[in-house]
């Protein structure tokens, strides 16, 4: 045996990862050393067909005692680095004093009432996120449902150096692991043990997305067409535009089979053709529906994995050079016999990624209805575009700084902020505004009406 190998399957037990764990992951380390890159090029993938799409505008059916079967499952592992938070990035307060969780626990215990319906609903932590996120969740006692645990934890894969393929062994253990990609989930829910959990208390279903993704609420709509056409899978995917143009898309095999490519997937020389808004049209917002006994069916078929395909992300970690071997969880499309992809409003797709998305959602463009979901106003068809410097906005504490107040952007089309800009009481913005500055400024007490302003 590749004593390489012997070294992995040691550290992942020692770190107590299931065997089914051990064993994909040595799958896919196999493949990074034979040299499998997991790129996609245009002469394996191609537009998908339009009898693989299907129009959200065309469902008209829906059956509301299928939400009894149905569980909701959100990935909360993030801690929204990149927004300069330490903690659970769901914890983050985003209308008024409700954070994600409260948003997210508020819309099912809703849901139930609404619907007479058991509906649970399950966080997929990593290690960073379940305590925080299990201990604030506490405060709504009947959030819990079926005897389920409210959670599971994702699992991890060593990382590895590219100088010799040999495990990352730094002195800070927590350094030489990397989370596995959302791709994770199905492999993390069975060897939890909570999908057998789950069909075993009679839940056919689940809807599975992004704790960040406001957008993402229980469509029985959607839920609907997947039972009376015995879809095994199902994505939402959006039409893409040019600030989605950097993200995955929508392609097919030349078989004729949906399949998902990342950029990471995308071959260098082709970028230019993956960013083609025309040609590639969809872009998937991590908005899945999964058959669950098909899945269960799929992975004891495959040895209790799912093999998706592999994405491989150069890294350094401290200056030294590593491979992770990552899997996105929307891949599966491609695994399940007569998956499809249903083209789905935008505002299904609401994630906040950036201060520019938090505040958009902080302001009076959106609202939370009573049903708990956060929607755009009355009279707004879309969002404004906002676009804020990363030097003075990009951590969520700089957002707080620069805002003391929320600008009314119900009346705007754009606005774009660069520089030192510190916005107090009664701004109001109407169409497509740009503030530059140099120095510090304050704006109050004004209304900028499709106009520049420079300092």
């Amino acid at each position: 045996m590749d004593t390489n190998i012997e070294a992995y399957e040691k550290k992942m037990r020692e770190a107590g990862l299931n065997e089914d764990v051990i064993t994909t992951f040595i799958k896919y380390y196999n493949q990074l050393k034979e040299g499998i890159t997991g790129k996609l090029s245009h002469d394996i993938i191609e537009a998908p067909n339009r009898l693989n799409l299907i129009n959200y505008d065309g469902l008209t059916k829906h059956d509301d005692s299928l939400l009894d079967q149905l569980a909701v499952i959100k990935l909360n592992g993030g801690l929204g680095t990149s927004m300069g938070l330490d903690k659970a990035k769901s914890l983050l307060p985003v209308k008024g004093e409700f954070n994600f969780l409260d948003i997210l626990a508020n819309q099912i215990i809703a849901l139930r009432d609404k619907y007479q319906s058991r509906i649970p609903l399950i966080f997929m932590n990593s290690f960073k996120t379940q305590k925080d996120t299990i201990t604030y969740l506490e405060k709504y006692d009947t959030l819990k449902s079926d005897d389920l645990d409210l959670d599971f934890l994702q699992n991890k894969y060593p990382r590895i150096r590219q100088d010799n393929f040999m495990p990352l062994n730094l002195a800070d253990d927590e350094n030489n692991w990397n989370p596995p990609g959302h791709g994770d989930i199905y492999s993390a829910l069975y060897s939890s043990g909570l999908l057998d959990q789950l069909i075993e208390k009679g839940y056919n279903y689940a809807f599975i997305s992004n704790s960040d993704n406001l957008g993402a609420v229980v469509d029985p709509l959607i839920l609907t067409f997947m039972d009376k056409n015995e879809v095994p899978f199902i994505m939402e995917v959006c039409r893409r535009t040019e600030m989605d143009k950097k993200g995955g898309h929508l392609a097919q095999t030349k078989e004729g089979k949906l399949i998902l490519r990342e950029v990471a997937q995308c071959p260098d020389e082709e970028i230019c053709e993956f960013q083609d808004i025309k040609k590639y049209s969809f872009f998937n917002t991590n908005n899945l529906w999964v058959n669950l006994k098909h899945l269960k069916e799929t992975l004891l078929e495959n040895n209790n994995t799912l093999e998706l395909p592999i994405i491989i992300n150069p890294k350094n970690v401290e200056n030294i050079p590593v491979y992770q071997i990552e899997t996105a969880m929307g891949a599966a499309i491609s695994v399940f016999e007569n998956a499809k992809a249903i083209i789905v409003p935008r505002s299904r797709f609401a994630p906040v990624k950036k201060t520019n998305d938090l505040l958009l959602i902080w302001s009076d463009v959106y609202k939370i209805n009573s049903d708990y979901q956060i929607v755009l106003t009355e009279g707004l068809e879309e969002a404004p575009l906002i676009e804020l410097d990363s030097e003075n906005y990009k951590s969520v504490e700089q957002l707080k700084t620069h805002f003391k107040e929320v600008p009314s952007l119900i009346q705007c089309t754009s606005l774009k902020v660069q520089g030192n800009i510190h916005f107090s009481k009664d701004v109001v913005i109407i169409g497509n505004v740009e503030i530059k500055s140099t120095e510090k400024e304050r704006i109050s007490d004004t209304i900028l009406n499709n106009e520049t302003v420079i300092f």
